[in-house]
């Protein structure tokens, strides 16, 4: 098939690219590159299968050109910066639900049918079940990313129905692995790595957390998609475990062999709509065959085998 990637050079953009081109597709990536980055894409754009294209999902137009002739869109680019949300709250808006929809109309205006969406884990809020269902009573949203990816959710459940589309909804705890370039095992080895002595943790270090590696989170997607065959099919990602901030520090610290004091900022919450229980149920997922091959502690070690091995992403900045 003809793939079609927004947000292709980044972290899990870039990875889901390398594993269609290696399984025979051929790929289309469009991105602006404010948070991707050209050097992810090396592998892929040795390949002639490969097409890059510098554009932003906010430009109708250049998306509806680059996209034609493709046979799946898999959207990926969004503003995926929930801490910050309230103090930039328009671009949640504009870069994760009007972004959505020039999608959806590119992909109309081109007769494309098929939509992959990176949605999230946070569009349940404070949720009142956990392990959380997809069924689960409507959430109180208590972030602007959470209700811009559910708003992007709505929108391509309507599609499906008033165009013919077909789509997968995949909400996502928080993804980690090699490319990572924001979250906290990124920010924790940055300031270690800056002052082994001491660590800043936001809250209470009590917050209880769910992390998925990042190619068992692609594998879900391509079994899923093989196997899931609705007008609409959502899913939770997610392993069937969760850690507290304080178990990530332990790993970390322990990793890099140092044992800093560590100042916490206090409450049950590091920031305005963090959750302090995020613990996904996949037995949706699960049913279909799909299994994750890594624990959440050995997706952390690995993201910061990956970060000590790539010191220019702490250089860069994410």
């Amino acid at each position: 098939m003809r793939a079609f990637v927004t947000g292709g050079a980044g972290f899990i953009g870039s990875s889901l690219t390398d594993r269609l081109l290696a399984d025979g597709h051929s790929v289309v990536v469009f991105d602006n590159l404010s948070t991707g980055r050209q050097s992810f894409l090396q592998d892929a754009a040795s390949r002639s299968a490969f097409t890059f294209v510098h554009g932003d999902t906010m430009d109708a137009g250049a998306l509806t050109v680059a996209m034609a002739g493709v046979d799946v869109v898999f959207h990926l680019a969004a503003n995926a910066d929930v801490r910050f949300g309230t103090h930039h709250p328009r671009k949640d808006l504009e870069q994760n639900t009007i972004a959505t929809f020039n999608v959806l109309e590119a992909m109309r205006a081109n007769n494309v049918r098929r939509v992959v969406f990176a949605s999230t884990g946070s569009i349940y809020g404070e949720a009142s079940i956990v392990p959380t269902p997809e069924d689960a009573p409507f959430p109180v949203q208590t972030s602007l990313y959470g209700a811009s990816k559910l708003a992007g959710e709505g929108l391509i459940h309507a599609y499906c129905e008033g165009f013919g589309f077909e789509s997968w909804i995949f909400r996502f705890v928080s993804i980690l692995g090699e490319r990572y370039t924001h979250g906290h095992v990124f920010d924790f080895y940055k300031s270690l790595k800056a002052d082994p002595t001491r660590l800043r943790v936001l809250g209470d270090g009590r917050q209880r957390k769910s992390y998925l590696y990042v190619q068992d989170c692609i594998d879900a997607i391509f079994l899923t998609m093989a196997r899931a065959r609705d007008k609409v099919n959502t899913f939770n990602l997610g392993t069937d475990e969760y850690c507290c901030v304080n178990d990530s520090i332990g790993w970390i610290t322990e990793h890099l062999d140092i044992r800093p004091e560590l100042e916490y900022t206090g409450g049950d919450r590091g920031w305005i709509g963090d959750n302090p229980f995020i613990f996904l149920d996949t037995a949706r997922v699960r049913a279909l065959g799909w299994t994750p091959r890594l624990t959440i502690r050995e997706g952390v070690l690995r993201t910061l085998d990956y970060l000590r091995a790539n010191p220019g992403l702490l250089e860069a900045g994410a």
